[in-house]
């Protein structure tokens, strides 16, 4: 999709010198940019494609200041774009020339670590690692684990609903959180949850839990951690056909095994990613496939075998199990970059996150291969191979303009594949801006308008995060004629971009 920006509340701009004054109000000055040269590195997330400066950014230190900012900022009919660490794929911090960006980077304590209860209160600008390394000394840990952990915040998973290598046995971050303090855009305080396990009336921790900023602000976070199981280890096996891994990896599951990670990466990332972080991978595969067993030692022992004669079952024709742990982490470390290592060798590159039933993951590919090859562009394929969760990275070169609409082409036609053969268009990154236009693959018009009237319910005005997700133009009805949504008066304020 080209990129085109929302029409700017021209009146908004021009009050944005008494706006920050009054901003100056809710909190410390000094957490108030509005200069050029400070706004700027909040022009963008991890989608770096697309820029835009904010009118302002606040960093507020607590949830009073957070409550007050939104208030006047609802009262004053500005836009609020939420900022976690910045490290989002799609698009969903993107600021609004007319809007205040509220960073919650000041967010970064954790509050309590609550060992008898198996729980960690949090603030939501701490980093998800940062949350295991808090623990652990007690052989503890949090379960969920993107790639990017050692940056992205906890409150930004909560937005996204991020997964992770481990998300398959121990599920995504909508499994592993107890409880939010949260912000409605009238700048009303609420809590949802708490310590215990299960929490009475509607599951709105559910509809919080991956809502992309759209419903509130998360101010306070309660996750649950596990113990360290007692035994892990890890299978690195070696395929000569990508067909094949994908194959072991649904007979590993209708064998009843549940692994806690299960990754494929195909021949381009193999190279880029052993390259990048020499973590010790075999050259002369087009397929690698991680999985990682864990329980109790005897558990873990007759779980190996059995993977084993499965990887042998379907030609694995490389197969080394970690001695140590030190070992399994060197197994992992070359998935764990995969990112950046693509960044190495590309200028520039599109990470997808469509999802789809495991049994489709050959047919997927080979039209991932079929399309890179339609447009001329490259593409390395690494996905959790357990819950379908496919990222291909689309390499292309931004300094020529021609590409980015190409590999935007390439990348809407894989997750409209993902949609047909099955799946969704989004596992863990969200729907942002990078999605929004093709949400009507997979919604029709109630569907979104059922969806639209949630967000009123939070959001009256939707001036929190709005012209994300949820397109006001489509193409849902019957016919495929482009239509605005009914009602569409309520929300004829949501900028397009």
């Amino acid at each position: 999709m080209t990129l085109v920006m929302p029409k700017v509340d021209q009146l908004i701009l021009d009050d944005k010198e008494k706006i920050v004054r009054d901003l100056k109000k809710f909190t410390n000055p000094i957490n108030i940019i509005s200069d050029l040269e400070g706004i700027t590195p909040y022009e963008t997330d991890a989608l770096s494609a697309y820029k835009q400066k904010p009118m302002a950014v606040v960093l507020p230190e607590n949830t009073s200041e957070v409550s007050n900012i939104l208030k006047y900022c609802n009262e004053k009919n500005i836009k609020v774009v939420p900022r976690g660490a910045g490290t989002g794929l799609s698009g969903g911090a993107l600021p609004l020339a007319d809007c205040v960006l509220l960073g919650l980077g000041k967010f970064n304590k954790i509050l309590e670590i609550d060992f008898e209860n198996r729980c960690v209160v949090t603030q939501p600008g701490v980093t998800n690692l940062a949350l295991t390394k808090a623990v652990e000394h007690k052989d503890f840990y949090y379960a969920p684990d993107p790639s990017s952990q050692i940056a992205c915040s906890i409150g930004g998973n909560i937005a996204e609903n991020s997964g992770g290598v481990h998300s398959l046995k121990y599920g995504t971050t909508t499994n592993n959180v107890l409880g939010v303090e949260f912000v409605l855009m009238d700048g009303t305080i609420m809590r949802f949850g708490g310590k215990k396990i299960e929490s009475e009336g509607y599951d709105l921790l559910g509809l919080i839990t991956g809502s992309e900023g759209l419903l509130g602000v998360v101010t306070e976070v309660t996750v649950k951690i596990l113990k360290k199981p007692q035994s892990i280890k890890a299978l690195l096996l070696g395929f000569q056909k990508i067909e094949e891994s994908g194959q072991c990896v649904s007979d590993i599951i209708s064998g009843g095994i549940i692994p806690a990670g299960m990754e494929v990466m195909d021949k381009p990332l193999i190279k880029a990613t052993d390259d990048y972080s020499k973590a010790g991978y075999p050259r002369d595969v087009d397929a690698i496939l991680i999985v990682e067993l864990d329980g109790t030692e005897s558990e873990v022992n007759v779980l190996i075998k059995k993977v084993e004669e499965i990887a042998k079952k379907n030609k694995a024709t490389y197969l080394r199990i970690s001695k140590n742990d030190d070992e399994r982490l060197r197994f992992w470390s070359g998935r764990k970059v995969a990112f950046p290592a693509v960044g190495s060798i590309s200028p520039d590159y599109l990470c997808m996150d469509g999802t789809i039933p495991r049994k489709k993951l050959p047919e997927v590919l080979k039209e991932i291969t079929r399309l890179s090859n339609k447009y001329g562009l490259r593409v390395a394929n690494c996905f959790h191979a357990g819950d379908g969760n496919l990222h291909p990275l689309i390499m292309f070169d931004s300094n020529i303009r021609s590409e980015l609409k190409k590999a935007e082409q390439f990348g809407a036609d894989i997750l409209k594949y993902c949609v047909k053969s099955g799946g969704v268009l989004t596992g863990e990154h969200g729907v942002g801006i990078e999605k929004r236009d093709l949400m009507c693959e997979m919604f029709n018009d109630e569907d979104i308008q059922q969806q639209l009237n949630i967000k009123e319910a939070f959001d009256k005005n939707s001036l929190l995060n709005p012209g994300k997700v949820y397109p006001l133009l489509h193409r849902c009805a019957e016919g495929g004629k482009m239509h605005v949504h009914k009602d569409n008066n309520k929300f004829k304020d949501i900028p397009r971009f």
